[in-house]
C-alpha cells in the first residue's frame, strides 16, 4: 500500500500581531512589528526590557475562571488555537472516527510560567513543602496534547515533542508521517510558547541570544542587518489540522494546501551556535525535498529561520546557497520573525501557517526591519525586504533550527 496524501485544511494563530488567523494574515502582509515594552512582569533590572508579547489577550474571554486556573498560559494558547483551527476546517466533530484523530502539540519550554511561581512561592515560604496539586500536570510540556485531546475526545496519537526551537515542526512533521502511513485520518498539530518571564528573559539574556535593544523595540527583530543583536522572545501558538486527502475531499473540505515532505537533520556542531558554513541547514532542507520527491529548483519561496543572531543568519544563506546553487537566486526568502518574534517551540508552528499564505496567496511576507545588510551575507539573495511582494508560488519550505543543533524543514505545495 502506497504513502496517503496528506493536506491542510485548518488554520487557527494567536500571536504578538493578531489574535485569530484572520488578523495575523492581514498584519503579516503589511509588515507591522509586534515588538513593545514588557508588561507581563517588572524587567526593569533585566537588560531586555521589551518582547513580542499577545495584544489585549484575555483568558477569560476562553475559559471558565475555575479551568483557566488549571491551565499554564502556554496551555491556554494552545487550546485557544485549537479551536480555532478545527473550526476552520470545518470538522463536524459528531460525523468522524474519532478514534483516528490525533494531536501532536509542542512546546520547547512548557510551563514555566507555573513552575516559576511555585517554586518562588516554595522559597518564600516557611520551607513546608505545599504545592499546587495541579503544579505537574500544568507544568510539563507535554500537556496541550492531552488536554486538547481530552476536550474533543480524539483517541489517536497524542504527546508532544520537544527539540528547542524546531518543536512544533518536528510535531508536523511527526503528524504527517502518522497520516501518510495510515496510522490515522486527522491530526491536529502544531506549538505553544509562553516564555515571557522573568527566568526565561534573565536566561536568554545570559547567553547574549535576546536583543538588547531598549531604545527601539519595535525595530530590534532586523534579520540579516549588519546591526542585529539578537532574537527578540515572543508567545502565542499555532495550530494546523492536517489530514487525510481522500477524508478530506469526501467531506467536502476546504483545503489550503497539501503538505508533500518533512526533514530532520542535525548540526552535529555546538550547543548554541549553528554549523557555520550551513551544513546542517543545507542538509535538512535537502532531506525535505527527497522526501517531497522534488528537486530543488522547484522551490519558489523560502521561510527561513532568520532569528536576527550574528550566527545564525550567517549561516543559513550559505545552507541555502550550498544547496540550490544557481536557483538560489530566483527563489523569494524571508524572516516574519522580523515581525512576529520569536516564538521558540512555536515558531516553527506559526511560520507554518506564514508559508502557507505565501502559497494561497501568491505573496511573499516581507522581512521588515532592514537597514544595511550584512556584508558577509550574499546580496544578490532576495530577501524580501520592508515590503511584501507579489510572485507565483507553488512550492514552499519553511525552515525551524533550535539549540541542539536540532534541524527541521518542512515542504508544502499548492493543490
Amino acid at each position: 500500500m502506497g504513502l496517503k496524501r496528506v493536506v491542510i485544511t485548518g488554520l487557527g494563530a494567536l500571536t504578538p500581531i493578531g489574535n485569530t488567523k484572520e488578523e495575523f494574515h492581514e498584519a503579516l502582509f503589511k509588515g507591522v512589528s509586534g515588538a513593545g515594552l514588557i508588561t507581563h512582569f517588572d524587567a526593569s533590572q533585566h537588560k531586555t526590557k521589551f518582547a513580542c508579547e499577545l495584544k489585549q489577550f484575555d483568558p477569560a474571554n476562553h475559559f471558565e475562571r475555575k479551568e483557566a486556573r488549571k491551565l499554564d498560559p502556554y496551555c491556554q494558547y494552545a487550546l485557544v488555537t485549537a479551536d480555532e483551527a478545527i473550526r476552520d476546517s470545518g470538522l463536524d466533530l459528531s460525523q468522524i472516527d474519532l478514534d483516528r484523530v490525533g494531536v501532536i502539540v509542542s512546546s520547547g519550554i512548557g510551563g514555566i510560567t507555573t513552575l516559576e511561581e511555585e517554586l518562588i512561592s516554595f522559597a518564600t515560604g516557611d520551607g513546608t513543602p505545599r504545592f499546587n496539586p495541579f503544579f505537574v500536570p500544568k507544568m510539563i510540556s507535554d500537556i496541550a496534547s492531552g488536554q486538547i485531546s481530552i476536550k474533543y475526545g480524539f483517541r489517536g496519537p497524542n504527546y508532544g515533542t520537544v527539540a528547542a526551537c524546531a518543536s512544533s515542526s518536528v510535531s508536523i512533521i511527526n503528524a504527517f508521517d502518522h497520516i501518510r502511513l495510515g496510522r490515522a485520518n486527522i491530526m491536529v498539530a502544531g506549538g505553544a510558547e509562553a516564555p515571557l518571564t522573568p527566568s526565561a528573559v534573565g536566561g536568554f539574556n545570559s547567553l547574549h541570544a535576546i536583543s538588547t535593544r531598549n531604545d527601539d523595540p519595535a525595530t530590534a527583530s532586523r534579520p540579516f542587518d549588519a546591526d542585529r543583536d539578537g532574537f527578540v522572545m515572543a508567545e502565542g501558538a499555532g495550530t494546523l489540522i492536517l489530514e487525510e486527502y481522500e477524508h478530506a475531499l469526501k467531506r467536502g473540505a476546504r483545503i489550503y494546501c497539501e503538505l508533500i515532505g518533512g526533514g530532520l537533520a542535525a548540526d552535529a556542531y555546538h550547543l548554541t551556535a549553528p554549523d557555520p558554513e550551513g551544513k546542517g541547514a543545507a542538509l535538512v532542507m535537502r532531506y525535505g525535498l527527497e522526501d517531497a520527491g522534488i528537486l530543488p529548483e522547484s522551490v519558489d519561496y523560502i521561510n527561513v529561520h532568520g532569528t536576527s543572531t550574528p550566527l545564525g543568519d550567517l549561516s543559513e544563506p550559505l545552507g541555502i546557497i550550498s544547496l540550490f546553487k544557481e536557483h538560489a537566486y530566483k527563489l523569494s526568502i524571508s524572516s516574519t520573525k522580523s515581525m512576529h518574534g520569536h516564538l521558540l517551540g512555536a515558531a516553527g508552528a506559526l511560520e507554518a501557517i506564514a508559508t502557507i499564505f505565501a502559497l494561497t496567496d501568491n505573496r511573499i511576507p516581507p522581512t521588515i526591519n532592514h537597514f544595511n545588510l550584512d556584508p558577509k551575507i550574499d546580496d544578490k539573495l532576495d530577501f524580501t525586504f520592508v515590503k511584501a511582494k507579489q510572485r507565483t508560488v507553488n512550492v514552499a519550505i519553511s525552515n525551524t533550527f533550535g539549540f541542539g543543533g536540532h534541524n527541521a524543514s518542512i515542504v508544502f505545495k499548492k493543490i
